[in-house]
């Protein structure tokens, strides 16, 4: 591990879908000179604004943002290439003076920027293996057959993980295969590093039945905000299931009622409970990580308190007292 990052000051805010993320981060970096890297599977694209709930120019407030619509629908994103990007965007943002505030609910990613973890040799593989992987994994039983015979070799890994994400499905087969041993285990191996960064992880939560209404509230209102449109447009430019962009949630199902499979009603159901099952997922890889500070929304009475607790922290733990306006 290189000393580059050395006892640089980061800031994490994680933590489900809906919670608040966005909202709360900003009002941070407000506060302590910050510039926000998005750890989001989806922002990063073009075109995939409303289903990505991505933050527009607009509601951004003067905070600068980075990894927010960077790539075209058909480019390769995932952990490797997140990590390039985000410490590029660090360099940055240290250069400039400002605090680094990675936000997003992709656990992988942060874990991956934080413990500056390697991924160049850590699954030995031969191609026609993994081509023969990739060509199930091509029909959504495919999927469903390969995450049903992870389960059955490393049931742990796939407590965290969808069927539909069938990169790293692939990538934990590939490295028992090769290793013999759980990617589970690899990833813990992983845990136990220790982060360069002085940082400070917030996990922010909420009351699970709170979580879910507001999830089920911001889907009926991206179908309001023309949600439909939008995935219709981007398969009329070329774009479909095939491409892991299309993959994400509120895009794979609309996508299925687009080609006659379900009806546009049970495929706003189908968003809603896949979110659902995402934010569990979000918190499960939470509660396994370490040194996070969990804040439940509902123990504080507004988001300036909540906020102002975030600040007593990071003053407690001394990484940006001299950074915080008044």
């Amino acid at each position: 591990m290189s000393d580059k990052y050395n006892d640089k000051p980061l800031i994490i805010i994680g933590g489900p879908t809906a919670v608040g993320k966005t909202d709360l981060s900003i009002d941070l970096a407000r506060k302590i000179n910050g510039s926000i890297i998005s750890a989001d599977s989806m922002q990063i694209y073009k075109y995939m604004d409303i289903g990505s709930a991505k933050i527009m120019p607009e509601e951004m407030r003067g905070v600068p943002h980075y990894l927010i619509d960077e790539l075209e629908p058909n480019e390769e994103f995932g952990v490797n290439i997140f990590q390039q990007m985000a410490y590029k965007a660090l360099d940055d943002i240290y250069s400039k003076g400002r605090i680094p505030i990675i936000t997003g609910g992709t656990g992988f990613y942060i874990q991956a920027l934080l413990y500056e973890i390697d991924f160049t040799e850590e699954t030995p593989h031969d191609d026609i293996y993994r081509k023969e992987l990739e060509q199930i994994a091509e029909t959504e039983e495919g999927k469903l057959r390969l995450f049903d015979e992870l389960c059955k070799t490393d049931p742990e890994y796939t407590k965290g993980l969808h069927a539909n994400n069938s990169r790293r499905v692939i990538r934990a087969l590939e490295y028992y295969r090769y290793t013999g041993r759980k990617f589970s285990e690899y990833n813990e191996e992983q845990r136990e590093k220790i982060s360069p960064f002085n940082y400070l992880y917030i996990a922010l939560t909420d009351d699970r039945e709170k979580i879910y209404s507001r999830i089920d509230k911001r889907v009926d209102i991206m179908m309001d905000k023309g949600l439909l449109g939008e995935v219709t447009k981007l398969h009329q430019m070329g774009y479909n299931r095939s491409y892991n962009s299309m993959q994400g949630i509120g895009y794979k199902e609309l996508l299925d009622h687009l080609d006659g499979l379900i009806t546009l009603d049970e495929a706003v159901e189908r968003i809603k409970l896949d979110t659902r099952h995402f934010a569990k997922r979000q918190l499960t890889w939470l509660r396994r990580e370490k040194d996070v500070v969990f804040l439940n929304k509902s123990d504080y009475n507004s988001e300036d308190v909540l906020l102002n607790k975030i600040l007593e922290i990071a003053e407690d733990k001394n990484i940006w007292t001299d950074c915080i306006s008044s």
